[in-house]
């Protein structure tokens, strides 16, 4: 005989919702692919329930990518705040022609970086 289920623990109330096709399809692909066994398990568990952490488990290659763009934008970071305590210190600073060429390669750097990051990304997803 199968137990009985406590009251606050009864399934009693009822939510619709109106999806297409597609997408009602692919939330069931989602809830299979995620472990749920229905997609009313699947919409508790993304709704209601504590946020589930995933593992994600990444390359050596990406981990000593993922260390090597911390050192450079960390080093960037630094050049920047000395860059903003000089300007600050002097009442009045024109910006040279060097300047501007540090400012245009820590920019490159900056978007070589989130480059890299934002591949990454896209392979984890």
């Amino acid at each position: 005989m199968r137990p009985k289920t406590a009251d606050h623990d009864k399934l009693g109330e009822g939510v619709r919702i109106r999806l297409t096709e597609l997408e009602k399809r692919l939330l069931l692909k989602r809830s299979q692919k995620e472990g749920y066994r229905t997609i009313s398990d699947f919409c508790r568990a993304k709704l209601v329930k504590k946020r589930e952490i995933k593992k994600i488990e990444v390359s050596k290659e990406f981990v000593m990518i993922t260390k090597k763009l911390d050192y450079d934008l960390n080093k960037i970071g630094v050049n920047l705040n000395q860059v903003s305590r000089n300007i600050n210190a002097q009442h009045v600073y024109q910006f040279t022609a060097s300047d501007r060429d540090v400012f245009m390669k820590v920019l490159q750097e900056l978007r070589n970086c989130f480059s890299v990051l934002q591949n990454y990304m896209d392979m984890i997803e």
